[in-house]
């Protein structure tokens, strides 16, 4: 898979020593826990034997691989328990275990493993439009990166379900990149925000508005907890499971199951609760003891009918 990019802006923010998360003689919460990441690991479990110079080329397949690998789903929040996006749990969930998570999770690894490697990452947060106008306000919550190489700002997310980019996206006003049968936007609003979209068969969806300004992991512990916790969050209400590809995509909501060609029309069908389990295995990759696949069954079993994933944080 290739990306063709067309830029016709060039000009972003660039951080500065001014700023906290660039200097090195503030503590270590300011900064990734690159130190404790098992990076061999890592590329193991995303299957990635190429280049590690911190180079465009190197960010690229690093994308596409954790895209193909690793899933975006919510198991763990339906079965009762707690989401850790310290190094310590991201490894032992995503990595060792071979499962996925949602966007604190995948996003706070992939950038601790960047930083490891050499890049410039800095953290961000999104406001989720999804479809809504540019106006609309959003709670701040969805956590992205910021990738400086050679003076060249890109944004990266590996943890939008069912809709994300696979490789990285120039942070330039009217940007366009082409990965596989998506194209992607990157656009400047009347306000000011930071906007990225895809281009669906109706026109451009856009997924959501963000700034520049640098956010840290106890941010996104923040926003994770809320996520994994509030009543009206979409990830404590339905077993959600979700796979970008390249050229055709799936998504699990509650009950239904979600197919998107991109170069045909979606397609959705409800599944029997006990199906769960094959279903979870065959197309997200997911693995899990047959206690959870039960309590899972149960879950979407007692689940009410015509559940609907309104964002894919």
């Amino acid at each position: 898979m290739t990306a063709t990019t067309t830029m016709t802006a060039t000009t972003t923010m660039t951080a500065t020593t001014t700023d906290p998360g660039a200097d090195p003689a503030h503590g270590a919460d300011y900064r990734w826990e690159s130190e404790h990441l098992d990076l061999s690991a890592y590329l193991a479990r995303i299957g990635y034997n190429g280049p590690l110079t911190p180079d465009l080329e190197t960010l690229r397949g690093l994308n596409r691989a954790h895209a193909a690998a690793v899933p975006f789903e919510n198991l763990d929040i339906m079965l009762g328990g707690a989401i850790g996006i310290d190094i310590g749990s991201l490894q032992a969930k995503l990595v060792r275990d071979r499962r996925g998570g949602y966007c604190h999770e995948h996003n706070t690894l992939f950038g601790t493993v960047l930083d490891r490697i050499g890049f410039r990452v800095t953290g961000l947060s999104a406001r989720m439009l999804f479809g809504a106008e540019p106006e609309a306000l959003r709670p701040v919550g969805h956590t992205i990166l910021r990738i400086e190489i050679d003076g060249a700002d890109w944004i990266v997310d590996v943890g939008v379900g069912g809709k994300g980019p696979l490789e990285p996206v120039p942070l330039a006003d009217g940007a366009e990149s082409r990965q596989g049968g998506w194209t992607y936007r990157v656009d400047r609003s009347p306000g000011g925000w930071w906007m990225l979209s895809v281009r669906e068969p109706g026109g451009w969806f856009t997924l959501y508005k963000f700034t520049l300004e640098r956010y840290y992991r106890a941010d996104f512990a923040d926003h994770n907890y809320i996520a994994s916790t509030h009543p009206r969050s979409p990830f404590t209400r339905m077993v959600v499971a979700q796979r970008n590809g390249p050229d055709v995509r799936y998504g699990l909501a509650g009950r239904t199951l979600i197919t998107t060609p991109a170069d045909s029309e979606q397609r959705e069908r409800e599944i029997d609760p006990e199906e769960l389990p094959h279903v979870l295995r065959s197309i997200f990759g997911l693995h899990l003891a047959e206690w959870q696949e039960r309590e899972l069954v149960r879950v979407v079993a007692e689940a009410p009918d015509g559940q609907e994933l309104t964002g894919g944080d």
